[in-house]
């Protein structure tokens, strides 16, 4: 993870834990699907504050550790998913055995990593038959407001791949299955707020920058008319994906 922007969401971990939305349970059923019955151990890399960790939790037999490179982030996942063992590791250097977990997945993270090392370092920790997952949130840009939001905010790193030619991995992993969800979620303007200043490129920028931001996400929520507790659908859709260790079940495409 050598792009600073990567961990420089220590920085915001309340605002980050305020303004990002949950996952779909569905999404996270599908990426765990492929595992055998019985105990399912888990690693969420760059979990940052739990937002995926604590439905992986929810799972049957799951058992979960979370592991990311930034200390604030899991100080504040100690405290939305008490009991769950927390680490300090990227997806490139994990902190676990070889063949020690049965999935690997990763949040609005894979965006960040050098693909070639983490592929290789989470074959390392899978045992034969393990699932990698990667998942992501983004918001709907179909709707004239959000599209004019992203406008004001600036894409990310994950919105630029995922309209590419999406996630890749390498060795010994040999393709992704996909899922794909839309949902909306009621948004007040702080959380819009929140959400905009635990965005990467908002949390490195300059303070003229960020007060422009500010500035221009309020005038646009006046428009809307969006005032205190007011409340409007921020649409999401949500992109799953996953693939088996041994390179099985490593094609075709799903949508939920």
């Amino acid at each position: 993870m050598s792009d600073s922007r990567a961990t420089s969401f220590g920085a915001e971990a309340v605002s980050y834990e305020a303004g990002r939305p949950d996952y779909p349970f569905d999404a996270v059923a599908w990426m765990l699907e492929p595992l055998s019955p019985g105990s399912r151990r888990v690693a969420d890399v760059g979990a940052g504050t739990g937002k995926l960790t604590r439905l992986l939790v929810k799972a049957p037999d799951a058992e979960v550790v979370a592991i990311d490179p930034d200390a604030e982030m899991l100080a504040q996942l100690r405290q939305n998913v008490p009991g769950v063992p927390t680490f300090t590791g990227t997806a490139e250097s994990l902190p676990l055995p070889d063949g020690g977990v049965d999935a690997v997945v990763l949040g609005q993270a894979w965006h960040w990593v050098d693909v070639a090392r983490a592929s290789r370092e989470i074959g390392r920790v899978l045992r034969p038959g393990g699932v990698l997952g990667l998942i992501w949130n983004v918001r709907d840009e179909r709707t004239t407001w959000v599209r004019r939001l992203t406008e004001i905010m600036h894409g990310s790193a994950a919105e630029e791949m995922l309209s590419g030619s999406g996630p890749e991995v390498a060795d010994p992993f040999r393709g992704l299955e996909t899922w794909e969800g839309e949902w909306s979620r009621a948004m007040t303007r702080d959380r819009l707020h929140s959400m905009a200043q635990s965005r990467s490129y908002v949390i490195t920028a300059s303070e003229e920058e960020r007060a422009r931001i500010r500035r221009e996400m309020d005038a646009l929520f006046d428009e809307l008319d969006l005032h205190g507790d007011a409340e409007i659908e921020l649409p999401y859709v949500t992109r799953a994906f996953r693939t088996v260790r041994d390179g099985a079940r490593s094609s075709g495409a799903l949508r939920g």
